[in-house]
């Protein structure tokens, strides 16, 4: 399924923050309860990647947001320092706080191919315990490059694409 991909204003942060709540309960039914704690990410977080024009809606054919991502162009800070190396250091977008409501399938894969209709090279980073991204990443041609850390100091696992990134339907 490929979903229509919006830019998300402020109207959208009640929606956008249901969205990340329903992606919370998924990483803990899932085995992943230390990621996106303490109320992240913030309303004031939502509002700043919209006002920065990185924040996205995926929508059904209804209209109806059905998953939410950042996808932030340039240099991403975090990423200058890694315990592990870069495939190489082109340009490339950042795929952050990407996250769907549990029914609807697919959303991962319209965010990837929406960032590759954008730039060549893409980048991605989850927690240790993030199975399901992990495997998702693996999956769509994202190779491990090593450890980030973000900026509270915490380590996640940063991947990159491959020189061909496939986006397949989900397995």
């Amino acid at each position: 399924m490929d979903y229509n991909v919006r830019s998300a204003t402020i109207y959208d942060v009640d929606v956008i923050m249901r969205i990340y709540e329903e992606a919370r309960a998924f990483m803990r039914l899932s085995g992943n309860s230390s990621q996106w704690t303490g109320g992240y990410p913030s309303e004031d977080l939502i509002c700043d990647d919209i006002s920065r024009h990185q924040m996205y809606i995926c929508e059904n054919e209804e209209g109806n947001a059905v998953g939410v991502f950042v996808l932030a162009e340039g240099e991403d800070p975090t990423y200058r320092e890694i315990d592990g190396c870069w495939p190489d250091h082109e340009p490339y977008v950042t795929i952050h706080r990407m996250g769907g409501v549990s029914e609807c399938r697919g959303v991962a894969d319209t965010v990837l191919r929406f960032a590759l209709s954008r730039h060549e090279r893409v980048r991605a980073d989850t927690h240790k315990d993030n199975i399901p991204m992990r495997r998702w990443l693996e999956s769509r041609g994202f190779g491990y490059c090593g450890i980030i850390r973000v900026a509270d100091g915490s380590p996640r696992l940063a991947y990159a694409t491959k020189r061909h990134a496939s986006v397949s339907e989900e397995p």
